[in-house]
Parts: structure tokens; sequence; C-alpha cells
């Protein structure tokens, strides 16, 4: 089969030369700087080859390179084959991040163009202070990509619909004057929101615009009199629904209408926006005279601390999700024990089978990673029709997997001795373990951070001179994106962030190691902040692990942990099995309790 890329690119060159544009910029983002995106917005992938949800493309008139991360190395290298695209990789030593490779290879008089519509304002600014030394300008008016993808999909049209308020806890009009709170201490009249989950919670709609993200595409202005306006296509919501959101302050109006309405605010009007989260084509809208506030949303520290409502749901979730997890994972080895054939393709649908018929199941959180041996030190590998391996008994299996449910998002990943294992993969799953379980048992001072956590849960790889590219802990969304922020536990960054751990906040707990051409590991538990207890040195906070499936022993060397170690994991286990017993019977209970047995 041709490879298509080079041809688009060939095309896009001949449309930069029209224009007078020396390099193209492509992120992987849409108007509202999702991590996941709809298929009309997938312009890198489509003009790359790569799939991976992180990358950033550039194209130049005779040189083009996609920039991303050691979680896609092995994978970019596979899909750029041939493209005529260079990877480069991000983090690496001696090799420039984007923006410095453009500023180093772009001069006086250079174009660069980038599609506004895709494009953050916060980024913008960034792009032209960096092209400012050297005379090259920006312009985000040219969507060169857009203009040469003649099949490019149109808008998702799926419907709207309300997150039931037995689910969905808090009211929204209860959101709305909150917000509103927080937008009269700013002194802002008006605020912009184009993050689909933000708008997303503080409407309690949902929507499936975007593949395992139950949000929808829409822009909301808030207004502090009570009165809001959302942009969003008509016809994806049925008339009693619309009624319901104008009983509580909210108009609707057409998706594209954004703009215009924000032409009409006038002088006396104080807008607040994210420049992080607007794009440069919607800001563009906005009167030179309307005073502009920039802060961050208020709704995405809001939706980050769940209530004691929320928590409750997203427990019984856990375990629902968890029994699921039982079933399927039996059922595996039975088919294997049993001689039968079972490729990772398998693992994913014996997986959307036994969560599917959990209650209040709505889809998966993201596309079911499962990768046996090798494809398991892909972090974010994806088993396809066309590229796939058979499982065997032996080894060892790496499953990441997650479900929507009505009552919260679940995400997490076990690893699955198949049958004979190697010291090695024992000592790698266990080390791995160890730093889950040091991050797990955590007690930490109030206003903590998670770049002041990490180091908890690589400690142990780092003693045995060996670590992993990639976070140990992200924010996860209340029926909502499975990805959520502001906090997350991460290595710290010069000029980042950091975000205060509160009580409430949910954050995965992900430490892994990745041996290309050998095997991955990763341990993944949700867990919530809890307040520990209060000393003569302040309050101290701890995680109060929510996921509730057993770890594989097969798969560990327990002569590696240390006392501590081993009662966290039989303890966690007794809390498995107490709660997973009930919903389980016959073989699947056995297996349970054989699993969950302490060391």
């Amino acid at each position: 089969m041709n490879n298509p890329i080079p041809a688009r690119l060939a095309a896009l060159r001949a449309a930069m030369q029209q224009h007078g544009v020396a390099a193209v910029l492509v992120p992987s983002a849409d108007p509202h700087l999702s991590e996941y995106l709809p298929t009309r917005w997938a312009a890198r992938e489509w003009l790359s080859g790569f799939t991976g949800s992180a990358g950033t493309l550039v194209v130049g008139r005779e040189w083009a390179g996609l920039w991303t991360d050691s979680r896609y190395f092995a994978q970019a290298e596979q899909q750029l084959a041939g493209s005529g695209i260079g990877l480069m990789k991000l983090r690496v030593a001696h090799t420039p991040e984007h923006l410095e490779w453009l500023q180093q290879h772009l001069h006086e008089g250079d174009v660069l163009a980038v599609a506004g519509d895709s494009l953050a304002v916060a980024t913008q600014q960034q792009i032209e202070r960096r092209l400012a030394d050297s005379g090259a300008t920006l312009r985000t008016d040219l969507d060169l990509p857009g203009a040469i993808w003649a099949d490019r999909p149109a808008l998702p049209q799926t419907p709207v619909v309300e997150h039931e308020p037995a689910y969905a806890c808090i009211p929204r009009a209860d959101k709305l004057v909150r917000l509103r709170q927080a937008m009269h201490k700013l002194g802002a009249s008006h605020h912009l929101l184009s993050s689909l989950d933000d708008i997303a919670w503080l409407t309690n709609l949902r929507g499936s615009d975007v593949e395992c993200n139950p949000v929808f595409l829409a822009h909301l202005l808030v207004q502090a009199d009570r009165r809001a306006t959302l942009f969003v296509s008509r016809a994806k919501l049925d008339d009693a629904l619309v009624a319901k959101l104008a009983a509580d302050g909210i108009a609707i109006a057409d998706y594209a209408s954004i703009t215009s309405m924000l032409g009409e605010l006038g002088a006396n009007d104080r807008l607040l926006l994210d420049n992080g989260r607007v794009v440069s084509a919607i800001a563009a809208a906005i009167p030179p005279a309307v005073a502009r506030i920039e802060a961050a949303n208020p709704s995405t520290a809001f939706k980050a601390v769940k209530s004691a409502a929320e928590l409750d749901h997203i427990r019984e979730v856990m375990r629902r999700d968890g029994a699921a997890l039982v079933r399927a994972f039996r059922r595996l080895e039975q088919r294997l024990a049993a001689g039968m054939t079972v490729t990772e393709l398998d693992v994913d649908t014996l997986l959307r089978e036994e969560r599917s018929a959990q209650p209040g199941w709505v889809g998966e959180s993201f596309a079911t990673i499962a990768g046996y041996q090798a494809n398991g030190a892909l972090p974010h590998y994806r088993a396809t029709p066309e590229a796939h391996a058979t499982l065997q008994p032996k080894g060892l299996l790496l499953v990441d997997s997650g479900g929507q449910y009505l009552g919260g998002t679940t995400d997490i990943t076990r690893v699955l001795a198949l049958g004979e294992t190697t010291a090695e993969q024992r000592r790698d799953a266990t080390l791995v373990l160890k730093g889950m379980i040091g991050l797990s048992r955590a007690r930490f001072p109030k206003g903590a951070s998670g770049p002041q956590l990490d180091a908890l849960a690589r400690a142990p790889l780092w003693a045995s001179g060996m670590d992993y590219g990639h976070g140990t802990g992200h924010g996860v969304g209340y029926f909502l994106n499975v990805h959520e922020g502001p906090h997350g536990i991460r290595p710290p960054v010069a000029g980042g962030a950091l975000v205060a751990l509160e009580p409430g906040m949910i954050s995965s707990i992900e430490p892994g190691l990745y041996k290309p051409g050998r095997h991955g590991i990763r341990h993944e538990n949700l867990a919530v902040v809890v307040e520990a207890d209060r000393t003569e040195f302040g309050e101290f906070l701890a995680f109060e692990s929510l996921t509730m499936c057993p770890f594989d022993r097969r798969a560990l060397e327990p002569g590696l942990l240390n006392p501590e170690e081993r009662a966290w994991l039989d303890d966690y286990h007794a809390g498995v099995r107490a709660a997973l017993s009930p919903l389980l019977d016959d073989a699947d209970l056995e297996w349970l309790h054989r699993h969950c047995a302490p060391l």
C-alpha cells in the first residue's frame, strides 16, 4: 500500500509557496484545546500518519519533523518511516524543542503559519516572543492543512443529554452561583469558557463528540447577572432540555456565533478568560476596548475536588469495575489454560463485555492498552487488526483500561503473569510496585503538590539505576475526561505551577518501567486525597486507594518487599476481597480469593 503522507506534504508545501509561508506548525489541538480530538481537527495525524495523542508537526520548505515524548518514540519511528518526516525526541539531550528549532531556522521576513483555531492564546504569545529576535512573523489566519484536506470530516453531531441528577449531585444552578462568586472576586462581568470538560461539568450535560470523553463541542459565556449563553448546535438538544437550561438562565446560541457575540462586548465589560484554554481565533474577536482578566478557569479547580456524594458514587463504581475486571481476567486465564487462541484484541473484547454488563456503564474512558511481552514496553500501545500479538502461557501482559460510568470514571493498569516469568520480569514488576506502594502510603503536609511527591514513586527504580519517562499521576474527572487538571504528580519543571493537593482530589498513581524489545511494567490505582491527622506541625494529608482489583502476585518477587510493603499489599487485598466478594460467585469468587490471599 502506498504511503499517502509524501503526497500530502507536497500539497502542503505547494500551498505554503502560494502564500509565501516558510513553515507550518501543526499542533495536536482543536478549538477547545482538548487532549483527544474530534476527527475534524486531527490534522497532525492526517499530515504525518502518527496516531499518538501527543505530538507537534513542523513542515518547512525542505524538511519536516515531528516532536513527541518518550511514551511514543518507538511508535513514532514505525509510523513515520518512509514519510519524509523526522522524529524529534522531546526532552532528549541535544534535541531542540520545536519552538527553539523554529527560532533557529526562521529568519528575517519568514512567515510561520498556524491555524488560529488550534492555537492557545498563551502559546501564540510565546511563539511571537520567540520569533521577534529572528525577524520572522506569525500568521494565525491561514489554515493551510485544512485548505488541502479535501475529505476533512464534518463536525460531530451526537446528542447532548443531561447528567442524571441522582449522579450529578450538585445542581448546575449552584455551580453557576459559585462560579459567579469567583468572577465577582476577580472583578469580571463576563467569563468565556472553551474547555469542554469545564462546560460539561458546569452545565451538568454530557455528550459523545470526542471518543471516550463524555463531552460535546461548545463554548460558554457566563455573565455576572445570572445569564449565560451556551454556544452549541441546537439540533443536539431536545426541547425539554432547552427548557430546563432556560430555567437556569442558560440560553442556546449557534456554535459558530461565539465570535459575533464576543464582538458585541463593550468598553465597560471585563472578560475573564484562561489564555491557556482559549484559542487565538476566538480571542481575536474580543474588541480591544474590553478589559481582559487573564486567570485560570475557576471551574477547573472546583471540579477537581469531588464532593462527598460524588465520592460515594465513585467508590461504588470502583467496586463494579473491579468485579468486571475479575470476571474478565478469570475468563482470560480459563481460555489460555484450555489452549484456546487468545490475542491482545480479545483482551479488549473481554473487558468490554464485562464492563458493559455493569449498571450505569456508558463506554470506555480511553482505548484499551493490552500489550503482551515486548508490546508492553510501548506505554501507549494499541493493538489493531493489522498488528497485534497472540498470547502465550508465559511472560507478562500489561493491561491499562478504564470505563465511563454515570457515577464516575475509572483507569487501572494491571500486569498479569500468563505463565512462567523470568527473574528480571519479577524483579522489575516488584520494584515498580514498591514505588507505587511508597507513594500510596505517603503522608504529606497540607499544601504539598504532586511534583514534590513524585520522587517517592521513582526511588526504588532510581536505586537500581532505572526510571520512566512519563508522569506518575494525573487527575481524573467525574464521568468526564480520564485526564483532568489542574493537579498532577510528575517531576518538577522549571517555572511550572505547583498545584497543592486538596482533600477530594483524585489522582492516578502509576509508576512504570519499559525495556524495549523485552517487557513493560506499569501498576496503576486511582486514589483520593483525604485528611490524615493534625499535629503541632500542621495538617497532614494522605491517599485512599479507590481502585478495587488484585495485583497478580505471580508477577512479583515477594522477597524484595519489606515488611511495611508486604503489610500494605495484604491490607489492600483484604479490602478488595471484602469489597468485591458480594458481587461475585462460583469460579469468579474463587479466583478473587486466590489472588487476594496474603503473601
